[in-house]
């Protein structure tokens, strides 16, 4: 998550930097460097900040789990955290997802290939992330 994509979630959500850190379990001046670029955003505060944008949302998805949609094979649902604990809405919210056949490995690597996935998109309102290719 880049600097701008978390000021502009800030707005959206309509909350200040003090009302965010709260939420976050943070400090002001961490949520003000993480908005200012000068910190990066650690993937707790980014994974905390994309499940608040859901919830703010409203929006439960398609109503087909990530397997279903994504038509995962048997094998691929029983090493995936999202299907051992009925998850297939929020599976982004887990790391270790078994999408494509395998484990993405980095929280990274994780969130760029989730970004692109329609169970994802579905939870997230227009236009208020920077949409990957």
């Amino acid at each position: 998550m880049e600097a701008k994509e978390l000021a502009k979630i800030r707005v959206y959500l309509g909350k200040t930097q003090r009302e965010l850190a709260s939420l976050l379990g943070t400090s002001i001046k961490a949520v003000q460097s993480f908005e200012q670029g000068w910190r990066n955003i650690p993937p707790y505060v980014e994974r905390q900040v994309l499940f608040l944008l859901s919830l703010a949302a409203g929006s439960d998805g398609n109503g087909k789990a990530c397997w279903q949609v994504r038509k995962c094979t048997g094998a691929m649902r029983q090493n995936c955290p999202a299907f051992q604990y009925a998850e297939g809405k929020l599976c982004w919210l887990a790391n270790g997802t078994i999408c494509r056949g395998r484990d993405a490995g980095s929280w990274p690597r994780k969130m760029a290939e989730c970004r692109r996935c329609p169970v994802f998109q579905a939870r997230m309102p227009d236009g208020v992330l920077d949409r990957l290719p």
